[in-house]
């Protein structure tokens, strides 16, 4: 995975959130955390992997599908909308 600095730095954390989402949960059930402050969150650590998921698919779209050459019009159209149906379908 090539990323410049930034997106690496950016990347880690968002990662390093999760962890600690996860970690809360961890927390909630052992300390015997109702059921909805557990899937509350669940739903936060769900929410960060889906968006840390998203971030990567859309990073490997623009940097080794079209970065790689010079896209022509429509296969750039056609990137941004695959990047958007895989947004939404993700979240």
């Amino acid at each position: 995975m090539t990323h410049a600095i930034q997106e690496k730095q950016k990347l880690l954390h968002r990662i390093r959130k999760v962890r600690g989402q996860i970690e809360a949960v961890e927390r909630a059930i052992d300390s015997d955390a109702g059921c909805t402050a557990v899937m509350r969150l669940l739903t936060a650590a769900r929410g960060g992997i889906n968006s840390t998921m998203a971030e990567v698919v859309e990073d490997h779209i623009h940097l080794h599908m079209i970065a790689d050459r010079k896209p022509t019009k429509s296969e750039g159209e056609a990137a941004e909308e695959l990047i958007e149906v895989l947004r939404s379908y993700i979240k």
